[in-house]
């Protein structure tokens, strides 16, 4: 600001707009309850650059018009015109940032209880920052700006910085000014490049963060016991201590208890894998580099498959999507035998497109059963009705309570079923004995069929409807760009039955719910904004010519996420809605200088120039 401002008192007016809108902004989210997180202090921190641009214009204003009055004239009158000139023009401006960041509001799920705080603190902070500036920056600007001294009128009257952008500047606008051909082919030629860009720009929800630390979920036989689940991660451990100098400790968590949101059996292991600073890696240059590694070091690990993503990725995954990846593929349907072949053929379609990565089918079967079959017309011989059999087997194997026992205030039930060696095996159970009327004693496999089976080891449900997930992790390349690939792999190679459907999920799944209300509410938003300009100027020409420069501001963004190496996700998505403000803002501002100027009798060509160079240090 001292730099920009060309002296402290004007610096000081225009720094104090910062702490006071910032603590409106506070104030009135406890007045409303709206409660402070992450994404609040972030919009604020997005609002600290717009809160002072209405203070800026001013005191600019005020600035200018000090040292171009009659000496004579009173400073509180000429304060007093300044702000007056710029001050529709400011109210107008801080309404349509406000307005700007409306479709925000609108967003629901995931992704608005995740941007709503922001644009909430956005608004807060530019409604203070425009009390300030029509309130107490005429005031402050009277209390501490004066006019420059008449003996040191020869001095420069702006910054040194601000005059040598001034010094190329002003006659490239003299030169687009007398020839605007020129001015139009360049702004053709910039809308030009960003139409050229947007279609490399792939797209996510949100973009991927480095979190230094992996976390590689371990899925193992639904069968497998507590020791070889333990003694399979061990092995896992070892070797990729062994293979990737990376790693500096590995700890494992087999299964999850009943206590958190979800639940994990033994067959489900998580190893937190810390790893060196990147820059003493030496088996890979990137993150992404280093997941495919190990994915590909352990693809064929015996007994186990494996799905490498980060703790806070994959806890975000878990808990907005219900899926431990980035991407879930869904397959509705009624017949799990159907479901799993289809399953298995899309897992098989989807390993192939590029950029797939951890490709998993849900375990829906795997868990040894067994099934008994009541023999009705045996127990008829025998005369043992159909829950005599059943009790006996819910007491020898499951067992049944038989009271409880008091140590203190504390008690315990009374469990009684057969000894483990009576009950541990097939041979075992067929010998459960069944009482008969008179007293016979008949083994069970007399009185029904006993057969070992692999039965369902979970059935999931969504909308009533039973369906299998194929999970996988997108790397190397864009989400959005993923999908659309194996959506069309998809529908080429797998021919689903009649009433039987795929269901993308996922981080994708809430990027197209958010694309899908902003496509709807952004030109509504336009179309507010259109009618707040032309009530402000009563002139299309004006209205238009203000619009323009939200998609030529757009054109930088896009350049920039293209030479970043970005994608178009939602939140910039975001930064794009609070560039429509900042530019429009600008626009504003401009046209309010020019039209004026224009007003006091100056041509258009002087006109043009001169308000240009005045919104140059803005």
């Amino acid at each position: 600001l001292l730099i920009f401002m060309g002296g402290l008192r004007a610096s000081l007016v225009v720094a104090l707009s910062i702490p006071f809108s910032i603590f409106f902004a506070f104030i009135m989210m406890k007045v409303l309850g709206i409660s402070a997180n992450l994404m609040s202090l972030g919009g604020l921190a997005i609002a600290i650059g717009m809160m002072v641009d209405a203070t800026i214009v001013m005191v600019e204003n005020v600035d200018r018009m000090l040292r171009d009055a009659d000496p004579n004239e009173s400073r509180m009158a000429i304060v007093a015109m300044a702000c007056c000139e710029v001050g529709r023009p400011i109210i107008f401006a801080i309404a349509i940032i406000v307005i700007v960041f409306l479709p925000l509001f609108t967003l629901q799920g995931v992704e608005g209880k995740t941007f709503k705080p922001l644009a909430q603190t956005v608004a807060l902070g530019m409604f203070g920052s425009l009390l300030y500036a029509l309130l107490l920056a005429p005031m402050t600007s009277h209390l501490l700006m004066r006019r420059p001294r008449a003996a040191s009128g020869a001095g420069p009257k702006d910054a040194w910085i601000v005059q040598r952008l001034l010094r190329p500047y002003r006659p490239m606008v003299g030169l687009f000014v007398r020839k605007r051909w020129l001015a139009v082919t360049l702004a053709g030629l910039m809308l030009l490049a960003g139409a050229i860009v947007l279609p490399r720009l792939g797209s996510e929800f949100v973009p991927r963060l480095d979190e230094g630390d992996l976390l590689i979920r371990a899925t193992m036989a639904p069968s497998i016991s507590l020791e070889e689940s333990r003694n399979t991660m061990l092995r896992f451990e070892k070797r990729l201590m062994e293979k990737f100098p990376e790693v500096t400790r590995v700890v494992t968590r087999v299964g999850r208890g009943e206590v958190g949101a979800h639940a994990d059996p033994v067959n489900s292991a998580e190893a937190f894998v810390a790893l060196k600073p990147q820059k003493e890696w030496t088996s890979a240059r990137t993150s992404d580099d280093l997941y495919a590694k190990i994915s590909e070091a352990f693809e064929s690990f015996p007994g186990a498959q494996f799905n490498v993503t980060q703790p806070i990725a994959a806890a975000v995954d878990e808990l907005l999507t219900g899926t431990k990846a980035e991407l879930a593929i869904k397959i509705f349907g009624a017949d799990m035998d159907i479901l799993k072949e289809k399953a298995a053929e899309i897992e098989g379609v989807i390993r192939e497109v590029s950029g797939a990565a951890d490709v998993q089918k849900d375990q829906v079967s795997g868990t040894p059963q067994l099934l008994i079959r009541i023999n009705r017309q045996a127990i008829a011989r025998y005369g043992v009705n159909v829950e005599d059999v059943q009790g006996v087997l819910r007491t020898a194997v499951g067992g049944e309570s038989a009271g409880q026992i008091f140590e203190g205030i504390r008690r315990f039930d009374i469990t009684v079923r057969f000894t483990e060696e009576a009950r541990n095996d097939l041979e075992a159970i067929r010998n459960i004995l069944i009482s008969a009327p008179g007293g016979a004693k008949v083994p069970l496999d007399q009185l029904a069929t006993i057969e070992e089976i692999i039965g369902p080891r979970q059935i999931t449900r969504e909308n009533n409807q039973r369906f299998i997930t194929v999970q996988c992790n997108v790397r190397g390349r864009d989400i959005g760009s993923f999908v659309y690939e194996g959506q069309k792999v998809i529908a080429e190679k797998v021919q689903m039955p009649p009433g039987y459907l795929v269901s993308w999920g996922g981080q994708f799944e809430l990027q197209q719910e958010a694309n899908k209300r902003l496509a709807l509410v952004v030109p509504v938003t336009l179309l507010i904004i259109l009618l707040l300009l032309f009530m402000n100027f009563g002139s299309l020409k004006n209205t238009f010519l203000i619009l323009f420069n939200i998609p030529l501001a757009l054109v930088g963004g896009v350049v920039a996420l293209w030479l970043t190496g970005q994608n178009l996700s939602v939140p910039s998505s975001v930064g794009f809605i609070a560039l429509f403000g900042i530019a429009l803002e600008n626009g504003m501002v401009l046209v309010t200088y020019l039209n004026q100027l224009v007003y006091e009798g100056k041509p258009v060509d002087q006109a043009s120039v001169e308000g240009a160079m005045l919104r140059v240090r803005h």
